[in-house]
């Protein structure tokens, strides 16, 4: 019987764990905490965030083949892997209309997490917490895994899925991607992704506490991304599904070059025209009227000051130039941010292990036979939304199945 082990009790982990038990392997699954699973506990506010309801694969973003990418997306199709919440698990899900969200129907995210590491347990798996990995090595046909507390274990197969470096305090540490590194694999920069944006004092921290649906584009050395959503004013810059969505092309460029990207914003859905509109002569309407119609007051008064036009200048006496500066500031107007939060607050880690080096299929390593990757680990990452987990249990599945057939 073909032993695996399997470094990390996170989504990818435990579900690598689950189908290489179901293929028959002898699987043991480390943890370095002691419950693991903990990047799953505190997604999508305490709810689980499971799936996406529909999956858009030109969201993902890799530096790595796209085409390896989408390979690895539709080796467990969406519905397969809904079936597989809802009849494996007995977590039915709830779809979210306005989001394209699916979370458990309780909205606990613990659900989720017991769920899996209780699939694991009925198929057989070996959970050993609390114990951390200082390394992994080939020896003759199989590996050896060294423990932190001295202990080396052997097996035929090794998968590793020990995340990425986001959110730190919950296990992720980068070790397994130092270790990875050692044993030759290329390793695209890493990069926190899907992070809060951070401002300079002053620049809109007054509007802390409002939130909005906005459309942001950020633009940097040739690299563009585009997200519409929720939106928030934070004490220290801005956060909300719009900003992660788009951050990663700030936190790039800042690393890359030293260079700021341009962020821009749509601060309601009309355009130019749709502006043009309302801002037309209406009575005694003022500048202040129109545009608090459309926008939270506080952020009215900033943006018609941004624009340095008089709040209180009936429309009938807006100058053509003035009307040109508002819309300007009002559909696509400059975002100001000075950098990020980095990986303490990042959803996910950007950048990782290059596809090229794994096997699309399986996801083994083309570099040492009977190494399999999994999840964050991995050069590739998707919107808020539920896409990181359709990649961890994609990814974790095709690891498990792989790593378990005998050679």
């Amino acid at each position: 019987m073909t032993h695996v082990i399997v470094i990390g009790a996170g989504a990818a982990g435990t579900m690598a764990a689950i189908f290489a038990a179901r293929a028959g392997a002898r699987t043991t699954l480390l943890e370095r905490t002691k419950d693991g699973g903990r990047k799953i506990l505190i997604s999508g506010g305490g709810r689980c965030n499971v799936l996406p309801s529909r999956v858009d694969e030109e969201r993902f973003v890799t530096e790595s083949s796209p085409n390896v990418l989408r390979r690895i997306i539709r080796s467990w199709p969406l519905a397969d892997q809904i079936r597989f919440f809802e009849q494996d698990l007995g977590i039915p899900l709830e779809h979210e209309e306005e989001s394209l969200k699916l979370f458990p129907a309780s909205h606990k995210a613990r659900d989720v997490r017991d769920g899996l590491m209780a699939c694991a347990l009925r198929e057989g798996v070996d959970l050993v917490m609390e114990t951390s990995v200082d390394d992994i090595a080939p020896v003759g046909h199989g590996w050896s895994v060294t423990c932190d507390d001295g202990r080396v274990l052997e097996a035929d197969t090794v998968i590793v899925a020990t995340g990425g470096l986001s959110v730190p305090n919950t296990g992720s540490d980068g070790r397994g991607l130092a270790v990875l590194r050692r044993l030759g694999h290329t390793i695209h920069t890493t990069y926190a992704a899907l992070t809060p944006i951070t401002v300079e004092p002053g620049d809109f921290t007054e509007l802390a506490g409002i939130s909005l649906p906005v459309t942001l584009t950020a633009k940097s050395d040739g690299e563009q991304a585009k997200a519409s959503g929720g939106f928030l004013f934070t004490h220290r810059g801005y956060s909300g599904p719009s900003v992660l969505n788009v951050s990663h092309i700030a936190v790039r460029a800042r690393a890359r070059s030293g260079t700021r990207a341009a962020i821009s914003v749509r601060w309601t859905p009309l355009g130019d025209e749709d502006w043009a509109a309302r801002l037309r002569p209406h009575g005694a309407r003022t500048v202040s009227g129109a545009v608090r119609a459309e926008l939270p007051e506080r952020l009215a008064a900033v943006l018609i000051q941004r624009a340095d036009v008089d709040p209180l200048r009936p429309l009938s006496e807006l100058r053509r130039e003035e009307r040109l500066r508002l819309v300007d500031v009002l559909v696509r107007g400059d975002l100001p941010w000075a950098g990020d939060e980095g990986y303490k607050k990042a959803e996910v880690t950007g950048g990782g292990v290059s596809l090229a080096e794994i096997d699309a299929r399986t996801m083994e390593s083309r570099k040492h036979p009977g190494l399999y990757l999994c999840g964050e680990v991995l050069d590739a990452f998707g919107p808020i939304g539920g896409y990181n987990f359709l990649w961890a249990w994609a990814t974790g599945r095709a690891a498990g199945i792989g790593a378990a057939t005998v050679r």
